[in-house]
């Protein structure tokens, strides 16, 4: 019963929709996404959903926030993005508040959103582009198509050029150095948990000049202490989505194992989990910072 009370108000959110005049696109494109899906979208959507916080922060940097009605729940950045209505979490997606906001384009993600929420949404006539970025690579391409779909394609190039710059400058530093440094990046609290081959985090570590120890096929690792401790990290980074004591208590107890070469160097250091785990442009900024973590001698240096 409950599941049929939730159609029928579907049914009838779509109606009043419908009655108070749903933007009628002139014209739409058939567009093919990042899943090899064919999709139409309107030629210039205006009322568009981020079903990610990664896409709500793409979307911003696009400086095409006005297009937003609705983000998922942890999107808060830029703290602009906080004051627009929420519609779960990128993988608890609320179906009855999309409809209600009237979108004309929802964008997903492959990583999180589940399908058959978006398989909903296209039975409801809403169109959905799905993203899939697993890179630096992918995320710069994921820039300049949402650039295209939102009429932003100039905006779009200009970030793209200067996120490549920024990635070749860190890339030319880092080519100078004769040594890379054990790390051990922890996103993990309890259990120990890392990050493996296929992640950004691998892609960011190695890029920094640093050499992943939880390298692997397995994509989030975990760990006992022991374990960790047979791996001499010389670079310890601790990052999570808990709050900042949480953070500083753990960095306290990995202290109390000063044989461990990043304890013993002082090189155990708290970071913004955001940095690393969004596939927007923040991450070439997590890219930065790691390098000067792992390189502090490359600080200065000019291309």
């Amino acid at each position: 019963m409950h599941i049929i009370l939730i159609k029928l108000r579907i049914l009838l959110l779509i109606s009043l929709a419908l009655i108070i005049g749903m933007p009628l696109q002139a014209t739409a494109d058939s567009v093919v996404d990042q899943l090899e899906r064919r999709v139409v979208v309107p030629d210039d959507p205006r009322r568009v959903i981020s079903l990610a916080p990664s896409i709500t922060e793409i979307v911003y940097a696009l400086d095409q926030e006005n297009r937003l009605k609705g983000v998922t729940r942890y999107s808060d950045y830029p703290r602009k993005a906080t004051k627009l209505p929420r519609i779960g979490s990128f993988v608890r997606l609320d179906i009855e508040r999309i409809v209600a906001l009237n979108p004309d384009l929802c964008i997903a993600t492959k990583d999180g959103n589940p399908k058959a929420t978006i398989d909903r949404l296209e039975t409801l006539k809403i169109p959905v582009y799905v993203v899939n970025p697993h890179n630096l690579d992918t995320i710069l391409e994921t820039i300049l198509e949402l650039g295209t779909i939102l009429n932003a394609d100039d905006r779009a190039k200009t970030l793209t050029t200067s996120l490549r710059t920024r990635i070749q400058r860190v890339k030319f530093r880092v080519a100078q150095v004769n040594y890379r440094p054990r790390v051990f990046f922890q996103i993990g609290i309890s259990p120990i948990v890392s990050a493996g081959t296929d992640t950004f985090i691998h892609e960011l570590i190695e890029l920094a000049g640093g050499i992943n120890m939880a390298k692997g096929r397995i994509a989030y690792p975990r760990f006992s202490t022991e374990q960790v401790l047979a791996l001499e990290p010389e670079v310890f980074i601790i990052t999570s989505m808990a709050r900042q004591a949480v953070f500083e208590q753990v960095k306290a107890e990995w202290r109390r194992w000063p044989n461990i070469p990043a304890v013993r160097d002082d090189r155990i250091f708290l970071v913004d989990s955001d940095l690393f785990d969004r596939p927007s442009p923040r991450l070439v900024s997590g890219l930065e910072l790691l390098t000067r973590l792992i390189h502090p001698e490359l600080q200065g240096q000019s291309q």
